[in-house]
């Protein structure tokens, strides 16, 4: 029998994992975050459990920059078999993989799209450009479709089959509009996540994206037009999803959708500031989704 005022200490460290990912998520992810609040209290630790997994990968690969590549491959090898040894049954002494282990078992999520992500993160140890589209795509199977699959137990569904494909779009929605934003962020890493061919198409290369360069902004709004197209095929899933799930994901829809908005309104300058939308509109949008009825459609 536990003694009254004693904590089970497995209890304790599980809080704590859902913590942590909780504090990473309110720290990176401020408009998911936002988002997430929308959705019931029971769900929302489970939403957090995902970004920390994603974000923290994420910080191997990304914010260890000062050390070798093959360090930070090391690196984030060692994680990943942590990983799959708490897959297996396995003591995890890690502070965040006990509420992704957890939150795994809870929905029974289909752990190859964890290492499909796994895979996408090791890339970016190597790999600083890719020539096509559908390369890129490529990548972003592991480093974006496969979220919104890994979400769709978690905020439940209608009809899981129909809401799949809408969520890997959504998914892919948000990470080009990401690549969007941070053209200039991802420079500074030597990396360039616009398909080379498309630079090619606007007569670019790498080294001509410069604030100076006004064939920039047509090459930005040709890829803002195809976000937007993957916006359009993600919107009809947001309507089979459970009803209390509907508001938090019509705000994330419209307030990624709006970072689109505000770089058309900057005249797809992408290195005067980095597009944000602002703290009254979000507040807005998310008041207005809480407002609308479920299964109401989303125009793109």
């Amino acid at each position: 029998m536990r003694r009254f005022g004693k904590e089970d200490p497995v209890e304790a460290d599980l809080a704590s994992a859902y913590e942590r990912c909780r504090a990473l998520h309110r720290q990176h992810g401020r408009t998911y975050y936002l988002a997430t609040r929308l959705l019931p209290t029971w769900k929302r630790r489970h939403v957090h459990a995902l970004y920390g997994f994603t974000r923290y990968a994420d910080e191997i690969v990304d914010r260890t920059e000062a050390l070798p590549p093959a360090e930070r491959a090391a690196r984030l090898t060692e994680w990943s078999e942590t990983f799959v040894a708490g897959l297996r049954g396995e003591p995890v002494d890690d502070p965040l993989l006990p509420a992704v282990l957890h939150t795994i078992a809870v929905f029974d999520l289909d752990v190859a799209d964890f290492a499909t992500f796994l895979r996408c993160m090791a890339m970016d140890l190597t790999i600083t450009s890719y020539e096509t589209y559908d390369d890129l795509l490529e990548y972003m199977e592991g480093s974006a479709a496969v979220i919104g699959t890994m979400m769709l137990p978690i905020l439940g569904t209608s009809d899981r089959i129909a809401a799949r494909e809408p969520a890997r779009q959504l998914g892919l929605a948000f990470q080009l509009t990401n690549f969007i934003r941070d053209v200039a962020e991802d420079l500074e890493r030597g990396r360039v996540y616009l398909p080379l061919a498309d630079l090619a198409r606007f007569g670019l290369t790498r080294d001509d994206l410069r604030p100076d360069n006004p064939k920039v902004k047509s090459l930005i709004a040709y890829e803002v037009s195809r976000a937007r197209r993957h916006y359009a095929f993600a919107a009809p899933g947001i309507p089979l999803l459970d009803p209390a799930s509907q508001a938090c994901m019509r705000t994330a829809y419209r307030l990624y959708g709006g970072i689109l908005d505000e770089v058309e309104a900057a005249g797809y300058d992408i290195f005067a500031r980095r597009a944000t939308v602002p703290s009254s509109r979000r507040a807005s949008v998310a008041v207005r989704s809480l407002l609308t009825r479920p299964g109401t459609p989303v125009h793109p």
